[in-house]
């Protein structure tokens, strides 16, 4: 079963990093005209007629149909860590669709990130718990969720580029491990039968929280490059994850000696989030331009040489 959920959850990452180049693809398309409720509508709008857009959307869907099968078999605090491929995955098919690559700086403080949480993950050794949550611990896990989101996108509102957009990947990470736990609840209300999962409240409400994550998400990939959201998201995810499996499903991490290679990964997090912060291709938004527009204009921005 560790096998196949670590399958599913891989694809899944690769699916979701895919949909999130594809979507700030559009985006870059459809740059913001002014404030408001209405350019948001209407810029919203136009994306629905973008082809990249309607492909992210449905590489989402696939997305959440393979995270559904990893956590059907598998914990909230293994599968959703799991989904920080995603950083990599990002870069690779980035790399791709912009036609210009991010310099070695970015790829190694991705690296750092990436390998930071995995070790930090394998010294910790998440333990299943109990496949569905008590009501009084939805009441501590769900409030302590809508309370950070709503700080968070609170926090967002002043600030603009790559902060706004980390904020709001922050907001929108922390949503989608909440969609994540609620739908193993779900999940886990299925071995009673069909008529369990779809009588219990679980899984209207992962649409809610799913549907908020999404237009989260949508307004970090409008804010700013991926190279500002997608570690918030990501790496926010995976941890938020582990707390909620802890909280909800009496999920455990290993203490004791594996506190010094925990200790190493969270360096690790931390050596990455610094690179990235200082990276050149941050500040180059190697993502920011549509590479059909600028593919004949001297304005467009150097890809890295080959070493």
């Amino acid at each position: 079963m560790t096998a196949l959920t670590v399958l599913l959850a891989l694809l899944a990452a690769l699916s979701n990093a895919s949909a999130s180049v594809l979507q700030r693809r559009a985006a870059v398309q459809e740059p913001e005209h002014g404030e408001g409720s209405g350019s948001v509508v209407r810029r919203f709008t136009r994306l629905l007629r973008r082809p990249y857009w309607l492909a992210g959307t449905g590489l989402l869907v696939l997305s959440g149909l393979l995270q559904a099968g990893a956590l059907a078999v598998g914990s909230l605090s293994l599968v959703q860590p799991l989904l920080a491929a995603e950083l990599l995955f990002t870069l690779a098919v980035g790399s791709v669709v912009f036609r210009r690559r991010p310099d070695s700086r970015t790829w190694l403080a991705f690296v750092a990130l990436a390998g930071g949480l995995a070790l930090f993950l394998l010294a910790a050794a998440p333990t299943a718990g109990r496949p569905t949550a008590r009501p009084a611990d939805w009441l501590l896990g769900g409030g302590g969720v809508l309370g950070a989101v709503v700080l968070l996108v609170v926090a967002a509102r002043p600030v603009r580029g790559g902060a706004r957009a980390a904020l709001l990947g922050l907001a929108s990470a922390v949503s989608f491990a909440a969609t994540a736990a609620l739908l193993k609840e779900a999940m886990g209300r299925l071995e009673e039968g069909p008529a369990a999962m779809f009588g219990h409240w679980s899984l209207y409400a992962t649409g809610v929280a799913g549907l908020v994550a999404f237009l989260l998400l949508q307004g970090a990939l409008g804010a700013g490059s991926l190279t500002a959201s997608q570690p918030a998201l990501t790496l926010g995810d995976a941890l938020t994850s582990v707390v909620l499996g802890w909280v909800l499903f009496a999920e455990s991490i290993h203490l004791g000696l594996s506190l010094l290679p925990e200790a190493v990964g969270v360096a690790l997090i931390g050596a990455g989030s610094i690179g990235l912060a200082h990276a050149a291709s941050v500040g180059g938004e190697w993502d920011a331009t549509d590479p059909e527009a600028s593919s004949g204009s001297t304005a467009a921005l150097p890809r890295t040489p080959r070493r």
